[in-house]
């Protein structure tokens, strides 16, 4: 009833509310949502960044941008972009204590950590023949932060898990190496997750649709140097 009084469908108004994660919705999603507020200057948006998961149903969020596995069952989501991951370090931490030649090399390896909601502190995880294994790992540096971690992993720290969106940049020019490559790794999909009971108003459709397409412009993916794997496609609602 209020989207038929204050407006049409191609005219949405409104207020949406939306939350990300601190690191990633600061840097990219918060010049997104200026961008879109230029598109559709009648839609007003309320932008939350936490470091943790937020119950939306609780907190009354349209929706949240997240990376990874469906946190709630009472959610569905909308997939916005692939996004794989992978060990790197840097040049210089490679030349000092030598390359690993297998996961089970990393134990003995400096691993910067970085530390995400509640996973096991120091567990890393790779899949072997569709199923998932893991090895503990050990380093003097961890943060809860993805920057942080970076950072040190580009200033020699250490062995580091980023995703591809992170590391692309670093890897062409040479600043950090793909460790590993072949291991496969957990992906870090990008996901926008709403409340699965909630009718969605044209505004927010109008603000998913808007984040689809600006992350299906092309950037440049990590090269590999490996033969490309088939990865199991999950149904979202």
């Amino acid at each position: 009833m209020e989207e038929a009084i204050s407006g049409t469908k191609g005219d949405p108004q409104g207020l949406v509310r939306v939350n990300a994660t601190l690191g990633f919705g600061r840097t990219t999603i918060a010049p997104l949502v200026s961008e879109f507020a230029k598109r559709f200057p009648s839609v007003e948006i309320q932008f939350e960044v936490t470091d943790r998961p937020v119950d939306l149903v609780e907190g009354a969020f349209d929706m949240a941008i997240r990376f990874g596995e469906l946190p709630d069952t009472r959610l569905s989501a909308r997939r916005i972009m692939s996004n794989r991951r992978f060990l790197c370090a840097s040049p210089k931490y490679l030349e000092k204590y030598g390359t690993p030649e297998r996961v089970e090399d990393l134990a003995q390896h400096r691993c910067i950590i970085h530390r995400q909601n509640n996973d096991a502190y120091g567990v890393w995880r790779y899949i072997v023949n569709d199923h998932t294994e893991a090895i503990k790992v050990k380093g003097a540096l961890s943060s809860n932060d993805g920057d942080i971690v970076l950072r040190w992993a580009l200033e020699g720290h250490g062995i580091l898990i980023r995703s591809e969106w992170d590391l692309a940049k670093y890897v062409q020019s040479g600043r950090l190496q793909l460790v590993l490559p072949n291991t496969v790794l957990p992906s870090a999909d990008l996901f926008v997750y709403y409340p699965r009971q909630k009718n969605q108003t044209a505004r927010a459709r109008a603000f998913i649709d808007f984040l689809v397409s600006r992350f299906q412009a092309p950037f440049t993916p990590v090269e590999t140097g490996a033969e490309p794997r088939e990865r199991k496609k999950r149904s979202r609602g």
